[in-house]
């Protein structure tokens, strides 16, 4: 078993909070399996309110896969209660959004989709279901009136012991 977090680092302009639409978010990764090396540039959906049965019976995964070269059945979990907010005062570093359970894959890419939530400073006001998938984003809000945006949008894997 390997715990491998997620972490993103993005510029945000007059935005407080970014953050996923958990437990419904659809985290679009490639996955690498670890017994052969195999990555298929396929994009899997990981979805934290999405369990199915493990083959061990243990425990329910949230993907589940057989490898397609050397047949090995791999398993990837969203870990209860990693999900973060990505804040204003965490730009410039990379910050951990979600950590996996990852037993025999692990991920190498990761595509921001739709279902972010951006919170505006100084604003009551909510951005839902906002799509990262071209790594920015910009809008008006009238109450502050002001544009508000997030740029830059980087990622990266890193395991944790």
């Amino acid at each position: 078993m390997v715990r491998i977090s997620l972490q993103i680092n993005v510029t945000l302009e007059q935005v407080e909070e970014l953050y996923t639409n958990y437990p419904n978010y659809t985290f679009l990764l490639k996955l690498k399996c670890l017994n052969c090396g195999e990555c298929p540039d396929k994009w899997h959906d990981v979805i934290e309110s999405n369990t199915f049965p493990s083959k061990t019976g243990k425990s329910d995964t949230h993907f589940s896969a057989r490898c397609k070269l050397c047949g090995r059945e791999n398993s990837l979990s969203i870990v209860d209660g990693t999900n973060a907010k990505y804040k204003n005062d965490d730009q410039g570093n990379f910050k951990s959004i979600v950590t996996f359970d990852c037993r025999g894959i692990e991920p190498v890419e990761f595509t921001p989709t739709d279902g972010w939530i951006v919170k505006v400073e100084g604003s009551t006001k909510l951005f839902e279901d906002v799509n990262l998938a071209e790594k920015e984003w910009v809008e008006y809000d009238e109450k502050i009136n002001q544009s508000v945006g997030i740029y830059d949008f980087k990622f990266q894997f890193v395991k944790i012991k």
